[in-house]
């Protein structure tokens, strides 16, 4: 079963590759990106806090990072369908925390890649 995220965006294929095997790129649209930014709460931020201290894996972190991933992907896919694209390669992913002040930071999500159109090779 597939997550939920590529049953929303099958028409568009996403690869962190600059090419996609056994397919012709016929039209470059550009680049496209998307940032998603979640602020962390406090309760999370002492959690994550304790795990630190004693070892393991912060399951509420995991969970908003993946959240925000997969909206920047989704953001990301609905820029290149506006540009006509049914492809973006050479995806990158990047991971900040963004110190807000006062001791508490946010956690940002960016995704960028190259808008394209591609169609099938012909096999002979």
């Amino acid at each position: 079963m597939k997550p939920s995220l590529f049953k929303e965006i099958e028409t568009v294929i996403l690869t962190t590759t600059a090419t996609i095997e056994g397919e012709k790129i016929v039209d470059y649209y550009g680049i496209v990106s998307s940032e998603t930014i979640l602020g962390a709460n406090i309760l999370k931020d002492f959690l994550a806090a304790m795990r630190d201290m004693v070892g393991g894996r912060s399951a509420s972190y995991e969970k908003s990072l993946r959240a925000a991933k997969e909206t920047a992907l989704k953001e990301l896919t609905e820029q290149a369908e506006t540009l006509g694209a049914n492809a973006v390669i050479g995806i990158a992913l990047d991971y900040e925390t963004i110190d807000s002040g006062g001791g508490s930071s946010m956690l940002m999500v960016a995704v960028s890649g190259t808008a394209v159109r591609y169609h099938e090779l012909q096999t002979v």
